[in-house]
Parts: C-alpha cells; structure tokens; sequence
C-alpha cells in the first residue's frame, strides 16, 4: 500500500502550461517519501479539486488534513493539478498525461468534484466526466467505500420518518471499473432501417467479481458480519455469473452472512427498512445508483465520502457529491463529505488511524455544537457557509476529548 515507508524521492518537474494552476506547482515536487524529520512521517498528496465547489472544498479539507496531521506527526507535501472542465480549459483534455503522473506518484489523490453547465454541449471525449472515469482506471481503483451513516445529530434531516432513519450505518462496496460503464462495444450507430441505435456493453469477468467480493467480505467481517449482493441476476447474464462467483467465495468466509438481493428490491428496501443492511456489494451502475439513493437518507448528499482502493498503489478519495454549479463560489457548499473523505484518506490510504478519528470526531463535535450548511440546516441549529464550518471542524481536530454520537 501507499502508506508503507519509502525513501525513494524522485523529482518531477511540472511543465510551464500548469504553472498557473496553483502556487505549490511553480517549483518541482518530491513524491513517494514518507520520511520526513525525525519523529516524523512525511507522505506527498495530490489534490485535484476541478470543478465548482470543488476548489471550496479541497481548500477546506487541506486545512484539516494539515491540523490533524502535525498532530499526530505527520507531515504533508501537497501539488495540485487540473482534472475536468479546469483541465479542460487549461489545456484541452480532461485528465492531462502530467496529472495521470502526478497522481499515481503520489502516496493518496484527493478529488473535489467535476462537471458543469458550461461543458455540458461538448462532445463526449471531452466531456470533464470522461476526467473522472480515466483516473479511476488509470489508477486501478477497482474497489468503491461508500459508508453511510444516519448520525443522531442529523436524523430529523432524513426524508424518512425518525423511526426508519435512526441507527442506519451501512456501507456500499461499489465495483468501480468494470460493467457497463467500461464494458466494449459501446456507441452510436445507424441500423438497417437508418435509425440511430445507442448501445453500452454490461461485462464482467470472473477475476473482477471475485477481487470485489473479497474486499466486501473482509468490509462486512469488520463490521457486523452481513454481506448482501445486489444483482439482476434474473435477466442479465453478467449478473448470473456475479450470483455464481460471490456465492462460491462464501465458503471462505464462515463468520459473514451472505444474501442476495435483485437490484430493484434492494432499491426499495433501503427506503422501507435500510437498518437491515450492513455491507451492500455490487456493480459499477447499480453502486452508482443505490449509494446516491442511501445517500439521501442520512440527509445530505454533501455529508458522504469515499474511498476508492486498488491492489496497490495510491487511492483516490472524494465526497460522492457533484460540482453544484449553481452554489459555486457563494460559500454554500457543505464540506464535510470532502473533510470526511480525507479522513477515509488517512485511515485507507496512508493507515494513519489516530488522526483520521481526530479528524471524525471534530466533525461530530462541530455538528453537536449546532453548526449547519444549507443542506443540513434545521430549526434551532446555526446556519453557516462553507468556510464557517470548515473552521468549526478546525477548532475541533485539536480536542483531545472523544466526541459523543
């Protein structure tokens, strides 16, 4: 993993067109080191805020990282670089070669949001969205954390009735770059009788099943020990062939409880009874879709992170939340799926345990003290923007005292 000890230090000079992405990328950066000074652990992160809010987010979540690292003695090297619509008017393309390089040189990869209005008429290969599914696979991060967790301070902000949202803490295991979504043949074409035919490809092979459902199954024996498959395996092929590898690697795992689950069920079941769940596996569309529908009820989508995880290498961390476009820039946004995602960095990425928890429980502390964006906001809280509540957690990383759930 990235978080092992390395004293290899390689220099790589950021070429003159990213000289005006950010300060840190005017002088060469050093990678791959996590020595620093004595008594102290020194690990390179690269940050790709894109598009929207963004920039408002990582800025935050930088901030944070930096606080709950020097206390625990860790040192960070930061370099930013673009990814999406930034890139894309920077220089062109949606992932630069020098930011693929940047990235996988790194010790972990921080990722804000991509994606806007101002984009939306281009074509497809130079869509900022084609940004996002080239470093997921230039990185080879086959395997998606998705928690979401209905936090006591926050359950009168779910859309379900108190009695359904209170104690849901579930985590959706997102296979992340297989399916449809990669699958060949894909495109446009004309038929026989000259009509336009849009076609996508669902593949799996045996190798993608079985490494996501190891993860799952190591995820749920952490965690209670159940393990739903969410599949459609009544009709789709690659689903019968999911079904068939994921029970066949049960038997390796006697301590966790398997069950399947048809997809469009699963969809309703985590509206009607999501406290039955604990780790949901699945595709790469159907995680898509049901982490942003579990998303819903912890009460925000901008309260969720993940982490995305490879055999090796750096992981790519980010809040499962989009640009929002339209709050850009109004310090609106909520940034606590970006400052939770750079905790999931610490403990995933780098096995940095005490200072993701600092980080953890300064979020829930802020939350206990009333603190609310928009999107959270509820009568007799205090409603904040983006920057207030980032330093709110700030104020917060340096607490020795565990905060109270």
């Amino acid at each position: 993993m990235a978080a092992a000890l390395q004293t290899n230090i390689r220099t790589v000079k950021v070429p003159a067109t990213f000289r005006a992405v950010s300060k840190q990328s005017l002088a060469p950066f050093r990678v791959r080191c996590a020595v620093a000074s004595p008594g102290k652990k020194r690990y390179t992160i690269t940050l790709l805020p894109g598009d929207g809010i963004g920039p408002e987010v990582v800025s935050i979540a930088k901030n944070v990282l930096q606080q709950a690292g020097s206390l625990e003695g860790v040192e960070f090297n930061f370099h930013e670089m673009p990814i999406g619509g930034a890139a894309l008017d920077l220089v062109g393309v949606p992932l630069p070669e020098e930011t693929i390089s940047a990235a996988k040189e790194s010790d972990a990869v921080l990722l804000g949001a991509i994606g806007g209005y101002k984009w939306d008429n281009n074509e497809k290969h130079l869509r900022p969205e084609k940004g996002l599914l080239q470093i997921r696979a230039a990185l080879k991060v086959f395997a998606n954390l998705r928690p979401a967790t209905v936090l006591p301070q926050l359950v009168d902000a779910s859309t379900l009735k108190r009695e359904v949202a209170e104690g849901v803490d579930l985590m959706v295991v997102r296979e992340l770059t297989g399916g449809i979504y990669f699958g060949e043949p894909r495109g446009i074409k004309t038929n026989e009788n000259g009509e336009e035919v849009g076609f996508n490809t669902e593949v799996y092979a045996a190798h993608e099943i079985d490494r996501i459902a190891r993860v799952a199954f190591e995820t749920a024996r952490k965690r209670r020990g159940k393990l739903c498959s969410v599949d459609k395996a009544n009709v789709l092929e690659a689903s019968i062939l999911w079904r068939k590898r994921v029970t066949a690697l049960a038997s390796e795992y006697p301590d966790v409880e398997l069950s399947h689950m048809y997809v469009d069920n699963a969809a309703m079941q985590l509206v009607r009874d999501p406290k039955q769940f604990d780790t949901i596996v699945t595709n790469n569309i159907f995680g898509d879709i049901l982490s942003d529908e579990a998303s819903m009820i912890t009460g925000s989508i901008g309260m969720l992170p993940s982490a995305s995880l490879s055999d090796s290498g750096p992981g790519l961390f980010e809040p499962i939340h989009g640009s929002a476009p339209d709050i850009a820039g109004q310090d609106k946004a909520n940034p606590l799926a970006t400052i939770l995602s750079a905790a999931m960095l610490l403990k995933y990425g780098l096995g940095e345990e005490k200072a993701a928890k600092r980080i953890e429980d300064a979020v829930l502390v802020a939350l206990n003290n009333g603190f609310r964006t928009g999107d959270i906001y509820s009568a007799g809280t205090k409603l904040v923007g983006c920057k207030e509540m980032g330093e709110e957690v700030l104020k917060s990383v340096d607490s020795q005292v565990p905060a109270s759930v």
